[in-house]
């Protein structure tokens, strides 16, 4: 019950801090919604985007899943739900947003269970009655990240190639944006444009993608360690 109560005083402190302190904001809020960003970001719960960038309601439309991951455009008239999809199309075609934002992370329960998975998953359909295994089919979107890190890291150490798969992630889920017809038709116009960043939660940084480097730079880099900080670590 203890829980339940720290989110109730939780909502209270949005309640007073948005309906009593500063009305305005939902004043205009309740007409409807104009995020500039469609943020697609992971579900984890230590890397919630609007607590990440600082936002207040309005600011986002952000779609959360394992991994932070975009599935390829696929026919129309294939049988699965794309719940992603859907969110993105709308935040493209009715919200017009100015900015695609992928966001990964550091620790990505997502992208560790990915590379734990047997080499031929998914090669062999299951047999009937077996229960699903939704997890293991979502992360395999990102199966190219990690056929790239198995590639070029094939002796790195585990940790180096989870941030190296996860960088990579980002990646796929940028390059399949692409693949759909309206996300296409608005960066050709110029209206929209696509960005990957990564939240380096052990250092505290915030990282995106460049093009011309081909890597991942600071955006925002980390705090200086304190001399205070240092001690109490070693010893």
């Amino acid at each position: 019950m203890h829980q339940i109560e720290h989110l109730l005083k939780g909502f209270e402190r949005f309640q007073q801090r948005y309906f009593d302190d500063a009305p305005s904001l939902f004043d205009t809020l309740r007409s409807g919604q104009q995020p500039p960003t469609l943020l697609i970001g992971c579900c984890d719960s230590r890397v919630d985007p609007a607590l990440l960038l600082g936002c207040d309601p309005g600011d986002l439309f952000t779609v959360r899943n394992i991994g932070n991951l975009v599935p390829p455009c696929t026919g129309r008239h294939e049988g699965s739900l794309h719940g992603v999809s859907a969110a993105i199309q709308f935040a493209v075609e009715q919200l017009r947003v100015d900015r695609i934002i992928v966001m990964g992370h550091g620790g990505c329960g997502g992208i560790r269970a990915l590379l734990a998975q047997p080499a031929d998953a998914g090669d062999h359909p299951p047999d009937e009655g077996d229960e699903a295994d939704y997890l293991g089919a979502w992360v395999r979107i990102a199966a190219p990240a990690r056929r790239q890190v198995e590639q070029t890291l094939a002796d790195a150490s585990p940790e180096r190639r989870q941030r190296a798969c996860e960088q990579a992630a980002i990646l796929v889920s940028l390059r399949n944006l692409q693949t759909f017809p309206f996300v296409r038709r608005a960066l050709e116009a110029g209206r929209l444009t696509l960005h990957g960043w990564y939240f380096d939660l052990q250092a505290g940084a915030l990282l995106a993608y460049s093009q011309r480097a081909d890597a991942f730079l600071p955006l925002v880099c980390p705090l200086p360690v304190t001399a205070a900080q240092t001690e109490s670590v070693t010893t």
